[in-house]
């Protein structure tokens, strides 16, 4: 018995399919119109501040540098938070509850702080070596669970420097264990600790000063040297993932 098709109208009846419901027929992760949503979790270097604010995060200028409607940024980046506080806050639950495509992790600057004056640890404070790694791994490990990419960035350096007028580098530690634990976990790694440190040092302490909010604060920054934070993590975000490089505005 002869079938009621031909083969040829089987193949064009196929080709229409394909035409009709693209999104079945492909393994795409994202169609391209859809907006990425790009997480972001992080401390007062990061976070958003008031228009009418001297302080800025970088997390605030990041999105001026994706091509117009390609990324819509979470940033919940907030001051005085650590590996530890910001998950002990609710803030990892909405940041994950905004469903991003990435997330960009940075954090170092509360976890250093020591015992206060009463010699009792403080809550935002972490060991590199124990605490504050292992409060990454999880980050990096619930991203993924969540369908998110995270992207590690190391703290960028304070600009405190010493009588000798040598930079004093007391982060580079929390630096070391987050890179670290991008190697364990084959999680990117945007070096900014490296990349502000020789910023930094190339400016000395008066240039340099010029990136704060007001005299004498050697951690936060104004709208200039926030926006140059920012610059710094959009170099490296092409060798940490190329699909999310991809939607950067054209040089």
């Amino acid at each position: 018995m002869k079938s009621l098709f031909s083969d040829r109208f089987i193949i064009q009846l196929l080709y229409v399919l394909i035409a009709i419901f693209p999104p079945l027929m492909t393994d795409s992760a994202l169609s391209a119109d859809e907006v990425v949503i790009l997480g972001i979790a992080g401390d007062s270097t990061v976070c958003n501040f008031p228009e009418d604010a001297a302080l800025r995060g970088w997390g605030q200028m990041i999105g001026e540098y994706f091509q117009p409607g390609s990324v819509k940024v979470a940033n919940l980046a907030k001051s005085g938070r650590s590996t530890s506080t910001f998950r002990s806050v609710g803030l990892w639950d909405q940041l994950l509850a905004a469903k991003p495509n990435y997330i960009l992790i940075q954090f170092g600057h509360n976890d250093s702080h020591g015992p206060d004056r009463h010699g009792l640890d403080r809550p935002e404070s972490t060991d590199p070596a124990t605490s504050y790694s292992e409060n990454l791994r999880r980050y990096v490990e619930e991203s993924r669970k969540a369908g998110a990419i995270p992207i590690l960035v190391t703290p960028m350096v304070r600009r405190t420097f010493g009588r000798d007028g040598k930079l004093k580098d007391v982060l580079q530690v929390y630096a070391d264990a987050m890179i670290a634990v991008g190697k364990e976990t084959d999680a990117p790694v945007i070096d900014l600790h490296a990349s502000s440190k020789k910023l930094v040092e190339g400016l000395g302490p008066k240039e340099s000063a010029k990136m704060a909010n007001k005299d004498g604060d050697r951690t936060h920054f104004n709208a200039k040297g926030a926006r140059k934070m920012a610059e710094l993590v959009i170099e490296g975000l092409p060798q940490a993932n190329a699909d999310l490089a991809k939607l950067l505005c054209k040089p």
